[in-house]
């Protein structure tokens, strides 16, 4: 891929570049609506990239090459500001060079840029986060910028929520920047600490995306997100610098129930719930249980399902097909929810001929086809 994208460059600007660069799209594997809780969450960085490729120029100016269409969108770098939305491609890279030299990066002329992604589209697999740790590694190696792991994937989360304006938790750009193979990443999402537990070689992940598209899906995220913080509210006595609610248990929750909303206390339910089973998770990693990981996963997604209500019929349909096909640890819903893609963590018996057969029940059921595709975890963000 480092050749294909050095050709490309080549076409594009007449010369090669002078550095490549790629960063892994990323699945949520456990650990549903905690990030913006306070809580733990866990995810994979995948074998499928993002990659850059950076050359200096002689003057002032960024330029940004659209590797399919050949379109270049070129702007001062004395001067910059989020691009029109038909150019959002561009404010990712773009926000990034800016809070990089914000950081303290020095630059003294601009680049040419152009980017390639081998990740498959609609996904969920976080596609913004690896073009922004992508291309801040890229450009600190441009311009021999030395800024430590963590900082770099604050810069990646920075751009989405000032400049791009996503407002995203730390997992997408934490698991794209801190991934290992055949590991997971788990994140402290309170204190942004970073560390690994290991997957056993022979399992893999299949992603079985139902489709459908949510058109409520932002209302929905904002209600959560309401009830959550109304929830913690109460159970810290007040609204003032109230605790999130990672820092109560079940306990605390019962004894507040009357005061709160049923919406509420579920929501709060689920989510305290959910930072138990992530650190189950871990232990059993860590233990090599496998099989009570499939459990937690199933686990995870009935109480999404029943407790924070951002299942749908799609999603319950895909995880039961999935569980009760041989070789399959568990599945859960991936992300948001309301729609999108469910999970499933295999063992090295399951294959495509299994995949296609839950995804020939779902058209039989629903009248269209999942999109499948399998991956399998691999390392973050680095410079080729």
């Amino acid at each position: 891929m480092k050749d294909r994208i050095s050709e490309k460059f080549a076409k594009l600007y007449g010369r090669a570049p002078e550095v490549v660069s790629r960063a892994p799209g990323r699945i949520e594997f456990i650990g549903n609506h905690t990030d913006y809780n306070g809580g733990y969450v866990m995810g994979a960085a995948i074998d499928k990239f993002v990659y850059c490729a950076l050359a200096k120029r002689q003057d002032r100016k960024l330029c940004f090459a659209n590797a399919r269409s050949g379109e270049k969108v070129c702007v001062d770098m004395d001067n910059i500001s989020p691009l029109p939305r038909e150019l959002n491609w561009v404010n990712y890279p773009l926000g990034v060079f800016k809070f990089l030299v914000d950081a303290g990066m020095k630059a003294d002329c601009g680049f040419d840029m152009t980017d390639m992604s081998t990740l498959p589209s609609g996904a969920g697999l976080s596609s913004s986060a690896a073009i922004e740790l992508s291309s801040a590694f890229a450009m600190k190696a441009l311009y021999g910028f030395d800024l430590g792991l963590k900082d770099t994937v604050r810069i990646g989360r920075k751009c989405e929520n000032e400049f791009v304006g996503m407002p995203c938790g730390i997992l997408d750009q934490g698991v794209s920047g801190f991934g290992k193979e055949d590991a997971l990443v788990f994140i402290d999402c309170l204190t942004e600490e970073f560390s690994t537990c290991e997957l056993p070689h022979n399992t893999a992940f299949w992603i079985f995306n139902s489709t459908k598209k949510h058109a409520l899906v932002d209302g929905l995220y904002a209600e959560r997100h309401k009830e959550c913080m109304n929830a913690a509210k109460v159970l810290s006595g007040g609204v003032q610098n109230f605790k999130l609610l990672r820092h109560f248990t079940l306990d605390d929750l019962e004894s507040v129930k009357s005061r709160i909303s049923n919406e509420e206390y579920k929501r709060a339910k689920h989510v305290i719930s959910e930072n138990a089973r992530v650190l189950k998770v871990k232990d059993a990693l860590k233990a090599g249980d496998i099989k009570l990981v499939g459990k937690l996963m199933v686990a995870s997604h009935e109480s999404s399902r029943d407790l924070f209500e951002n299942s749908c019929e799609e999603l319950d349909f895909l995880v039961k097909a999935a569980t009760a096909t041989d070789g399959v640890y568990g599945a859960r819903l991936m992300g948001g929810g309301f729609g999108g893609a469910a999970i499933a963590l295999t063992d090295a018996s399951f294959d495509e001929l299994k995949a296609q057969s839950i995804a020939d029940k779902y058209a039989e059921a629903y009248g269209k086809r999942p999109t499948v595709f399998s991956c399998r975890s691999g390392d973050g963000a680095k410079v080729l």
